[in-house]
């Protein structure tokens, strides 16, 4: 049995952890946040040692290094801009990192972290749970024996991802672009992933609207032409879908791709594979880590070129 730490343990993903680290037979032993409303504990972990201040946080992990009884992991749900930091104070007390997405907000940052991982000795692992899919493992393979047969042919997709957020979001963290990274990187980037992991590299890119509710671009890897289209704004869910206050597509060569569900145990397999030295680490996240990383620092051009049809509603 695993010994793990969870930085965040009051934020949204942070119960998919907590069920992950159960579901692998291991045990939660200390948790920071600094809100106090995390009686999801007791659904897990009611024994665990809980803190609100991270100078006592630290201490904590630090006596348990001196009585030989140190956490093997630490789990980070903390909000996006301090991912870099948590990672690092991690490594610095022997702990692997097991960080949601994005693994941290700029590419340089991934370098660094490189480097004290060499001087730890321990792993940065990073959850881009879309790998995993049952959906997206069948297209793999699907786009991997076409491109055998046509070493050339680039796809055209239109990647739509539509999700309603109340006026909480943006008093939230979240709606600071410093320090969630803004909306592409909020609720876009496992999509930038998981297209470069079928896909190829990138290209290309472009931005065609930028708005704190909703951007649009272009996007072109390897072998592929993508135009998307990420919200926040209920207003441009379609009426069909109103109820679920969410709407995701991803349309290849005018195919529709459904992967609506199969989510609910992602974290879990993300979680056997890490424990497995099976996980991705640093270098798997680099690139969408520099994709959102451009498309945040990229003038938007407006409509024009191949951009996604929503991007109209957007600027209304």
């Amino acid at each position: 049995m695993i010994s793990f730490g969870i930085i965040g343990v009051g934020g949204y993903v942070a119960p998919r952890h907590l069920k992950a680290i159960k579901d692998t037979n291991n045990t939660l032993v200390c948790a920071l946040d600094p809100k106090d409303s995390v009686g999801i504990l007791d659904s897990y972990f009611p024994n665990a040692d809980f803190f609100t201040e991270f100078e006592r946080f630290d201490r904590h992990i630090n006596k348990l290094r001196r009585k030989k009884e140190s956490v093997g992991y630490i789990s980070i749900c903390s909000p996006n801009y301090l991912h870099d930091s948590h990672i690092r104070f991690a490594l610095r007390n022997g702990a692997n990192a097991i960080c949601e997405k994005p693994l941290v907000l700029n590419p340089w940052n991934i370098d660094g972290l490189s480097e004290i991982q060499k001087e730890s000795g321990a792993k940065v692992w990073n959850i881009l749970q879309l790998r995993l899919h049952p959906s997206i493992i069948k297209l793999k393979e699907q786009v991997q024996k076409e491109l055998q047969d046509n070493p050339s042919k680039i796809y055209d997709i239109t990647l739509t991802y539509l999700t309603s957020r109340g006026k909480w979001y943006f008093v939230s963290w979240k709606g600071d672009e410093s320090k969630s990274g803004g909306i592409a990187t909020n609720i876009g980037v496992h999509f930038f992933d998981m297209l470069c992991f079928i896909f190829g590299a990138p290209q290309k890119s472009s931005v065609h609207i930028s708005k704190p509710d909703c951007m649009g671009g272009y996007l072109e890897l390897k072998h592929a032409r993508i135009r998307w289209f990420l919200s926040i704004n209920a207003n441009h869910i379609p009426q069909e879908f109103q109820d679920k206050k969410t709407y995701r597509s991803i349309i290849i060569d005018h195919q529709e791709i459904e992967f609506s569900d199969g989510f609910t145990d992602l974290h879990t397999t993300s979680y056997k594979n890490i424990l497995d030295g099976k996980g991705f680490g640093l270098e798997d996240a680099r690139t969408c880590v520099q994709i959102i990383h451009d498309i945040r620092n990229t003038t938007p051009i407006g409509l024009v070129g191949d951009y996604h049809p929503l991007c109209q509603k957007g600027l209304e």
